[in-house]
């Protein structure tokens, strides 16, 4: 008996042993090192030695995050955020094939993202928030087929919003505020199942909301909607109110006119509804100033009547995108 415990207890330790000495595998170190050593990063001087997992006495490097497959280490998430990064988005990161988070948010990254990105297939997010990225969305982003979380606000992103997004079957957050994106807002989005935060907020779109709902069930599960600071026009549809699950509708700052349908009053968990500066015009429907949870309605701005009153104190919505992370 004594002798199968200490067989086991040398077992156990082999295994201790083996894995302590993974190595990483040579296309992360590689692809880490390669980033170390063509960018200028302030955060490269806590990258010490030469294997981003740590070797020996060395811990892994700052912001890098492996996990064991098999024989081997590889990076699973790269995190390095608010150090002002500065120089072309990193090709040789697309390299790192089991990444499955990726924050760069908060630098100086300039240029496109490369359309090598479609080669994560793994990644799951993507912040980039908070850069100053320019040119087009790669349509390969599209090929990120289990990404939930997508990050692209305050950037200088122009072109159009690629339809190549309703790719995405486990899109959850979408944030493509604050850049220059032209063209009509992608019906196809629409499709996505489990879409609950989709903000594209201060662009350039045009287009109306009657042609982003018009695929029927469009939008099941989407909570919030920031479609402010653009150049929307039309009215707003009665079946806007088949999006049973909304809570936030941000319409401020349009060319949106027409009369406020009654419909969008049965949307019964409606909370934030922001119409002020557009062109509406009429009454507000009386079952508004009846609903049990709507706590602002901000009608500054437009042809309303003289005795349509606005609901609540108008504070502007900003959400913080940590509230959507996990």
């Amino acid at each position: 008996m004594a002798f199968t415990s200490a067989f086991a207890l040398i077992c156990f330790l082999f295994m201790l042993l083996n894995v302590s000495h993974c190595k990483t595998l040579k296309r992360d170190a590689k692809a880490l090192n390669e980033i170390k050593a063509s960018l200028g990063w302030r955060v490269v001087y806590a990258w010490v030695g030469d294997d981003p997992c740590g070797d020996g006495d060395l811990p892994p490097w700052s912001g890098v995050t492996c996990s064991t497959q098999g024989d081997y280490r590889v990076v699973t998430e790269l995190e390095v955020y608010a150090v002002s990064i500065v120089g072309p988005f990193p090709t040789a990161v697309t390299n790192l094939l089991d990444l499955t988070r990726l924050d760069f948010h908060n630098n100086k990254l300039t240029g496109p993202i490369p359309p090598q990105i479609g080669r994560l297939k793994r990644l799951r997010t993507l912040n980039l928030r908070w850069n100053k990225l320019q040119d087009v969305i790669p349509p390969e982003i599209g090929e990120l087929q289990q990404l939930t979380h997508l990050y692209l606000s305050f950037n200088n992103f122009k072109g159009e919003i690629p339809k190549e997004l309703a790719n995405l079957p486990e899109l959850r957050y979408l944030y493509l505020h604050e850049n220059r994106f032209i063209g009509r807002i992608p019906p196809e989005l629409g499709t996505l199942q489990y879409l609950r935060h989709l903000d594209v907020g201060n662009n350039h779109l045009v287009g109306t909301l009657r042609e982003l709902i018009r695929v029927e069930g469009s939008f099941p599960a989407l909570r919030n909607l920031y479609l402010n600071n653009n150049f929307l026009t039309g009215g707003i549809p009665a079946q806007l109110a088949n999006l049973t699950n909304l809570e936030i509708f941000y319409l401020s700052y349009n060319k949106m006119s027409g009369v406020i349908p009654s419909e969008l009053a049965h949307i019964s968990k409606l909370t934030y509804l922001y119409l002020d500066h557009n062109q509406f015009s009429g009454r507000i429907p009386e079952t508004f100033y009846k609903h049990p949870y709507l706590k602002e309605m901000y009608i500054e701005g437009n042809a309303f009547r003289p005795t349509v009153k606005p609901i609540g104190v108008h504070k502007v919505l900003e959400v913080s995108d940590s509230e959507f992370l996990f």
